[in-house]
């Protein structure tokens, strides 16, 4: 018999079982606190980014360094695929401009 506890785990999990549902909801844990940690990486990559830009327009350069940014959506395109080219994208968008 199952108790209403785990029939709502295994709701919110979509699991057919209160076993699966336990990985699931402790496999969703650690993936929450992964996001937690990339967001404040993305947060400090924001702020180095910025230090950078004021740098380079104090020195009479341009805010953004088109060479640059393709290293970057190689490296990001190497590692992880086509997508990573999009999550580059998206961290560039992110870091641009912010000064």
């Amino acid at each position: 018999m199952t108790t209403t506890a785990e029939a709502t785990s295994t709701e919110k999990t979509g699991a057919r079982t209160a076993e699966a549902a336990g990985v699931i909801t402790g496999a969703r844990e650690r993936i929450d606190a992964l996001d937690d940690r990339i967001i404040g990486l993305v947060q400090e990559r924001m702020a180095v980014s910025a230090v950078i830009q004021q740098e380079r327009i104090a020195s009479g350069g341009r805010r953004v360094n088109l060479s640059r940014e393709m290293e970057i959506l190689g490296h990001y395109r190497d590692a992880l695929g086509k997508p990573g080219t999009a999550l580059a994208m998206t961290l560039l968008e992110l870091c641009r401009g912010r000064i």
